[in-house]
C-alpha cells in the first residue's frame, strides 16, 4: 500500500511539474497600443512611442528635447535627473543607431495610460547563473507635462548584467 502511496504521489507530483515552470513572457511590436480614444491619453501614449522608437530604439539622443522636458526627473539610479542627464547615461552606452526607425521593434505587452501616466510593459530575456535564458517584464513609465516625458519610473537598478530587450 505505501508503495503505491508513493507511486501516486509521484506520478502526480510529475504531472504537476509542467504548471511549476515558468511561463515566458511575450509580446509583439505593436504600435496600435500606442493610441487612445481620449485625445490627451492618445498624445501622450503618441509621445511614449516616440520615446521608445526614436530614443531607446534609434537612439537618436541629439532630439531628445522633442520629447523630454529639461527637468525630466529620473528614478533610475544609473542615469542622472535631468534630459542632459539622461542623454549622457545613453550616449556613454555607445549603442549603434537602429537599422530602422520607421516602425517599432521591440516586443510590447501593454501600453496603459491614465490621467498625466503612461506605462509600457515589455519582455526582459535575461541568463540564470548557469547561463540558461530566462524572461521577466520590464516596464517603463513617463508622467507627461504639456506633451513631454517629465519624469520616470521603472524597476531598473545598478546596471545589470545579462538581461536585454525582447523575447
Amino acid at each position: 500500500m505505501r508503495m503505491r502511496t508513493l507511486l501516486i504521489a509521484l506520478l502526480l507530483l510529475a504531472a504537476a511539474a509542467p504548471a511549476l515552470a515558468q511561463e515566458p513572457v511575450m509580446g509583439k511590436p505593436d504600435e496600435s497600443l500606442f493610441t487612445d480614444k481620449d485625445p490627451r491619453l492618445h498624445a501622450n501614449k503618441q509621445a511614449t512611442l516616440r520615446i521608445m522608437r526614436e530614443l531607446l530604439q534609434c537612439n537618436y539622443w541629439d532630439q531628445a528635447d522633442r520629447w523630454l522636458t529639461e527637468r525630466y526627473i529620473q528614478h533610475n539610479p544609473n542615469a542622472a535627473s535631468g534630459r542632459a542627464g539622461v542623454v549622457a547615461f545613453f550616449n556613454s552606452l555607445k549603442r549603434p543607431r537602429a537599422a530602422t526607425c520607421d516602425t517599432l521593434t521591440t516586443p510590447i505587452v501593454a501600453v496603459i495610460a491614465q490621467g498625466d501616466l503612461v506605462t509600457v510593459i515589455w519582455p526582459m530575456t535575461c541568463q540564470h547563473d548557469n547561463g540558461k535564458p530566462y524572461t521577466s517584464t520590464w516596464f517603463d513609465m513617463w508622467r507627461f507635462v504639456d506633451g513631454k516625458a517629465d519624469e520616470h519610473w521603472d524597476p531598473g537598478m545598478r546596471i545589470q548584467t545579462g538581461c536585454r530587450p525582447g523575447n
